[in-house]
């Protein structure tokens, strides 16, 4: 399932902690958000490390799960930003 991760982390520490988590599950697309595409244990495995990490009383991390016919749709971008494509082969150097 696609997914896109944003989050506000009120402490450096803390915000730091939150993405590299994210960063272990998927596409880093912005400053504070992440495109992942990963089944649903995966997923509540990731959330599980985030609540652990942050302090429910000043952080915001937000899930916004979309359907397949919204995943494959194109992507516009405004000012700065790259559309990362999650289906395209990387080589590793």
């Amino acid at each position: 399932m696609r997914i896109i991760v944003a989050y506000d982390i009120a402490d450096e520490t803390r915000l730091r902690r939150v993405a590299k988590i994210v960063e272990d599950y998927g596409t880093r697309v912005q400053k504070s958000i992440f495109e992942l595409d990963v089944r649903i244990a995966t997923l509540k495995e990731m959330m599980g490390s985030i609540e652990a990490v942050i302090d429910p009383d000043l952080d915001g991390v937000k899930y916004f799960l979309l359907c397949e016919k919204c995943a494959h749709r194109e992507v516009e971008i405004i000012g700065q930003g790259v559309y990362v494509d999650p289906d395209t082969a990387y080589e590793v150097v």
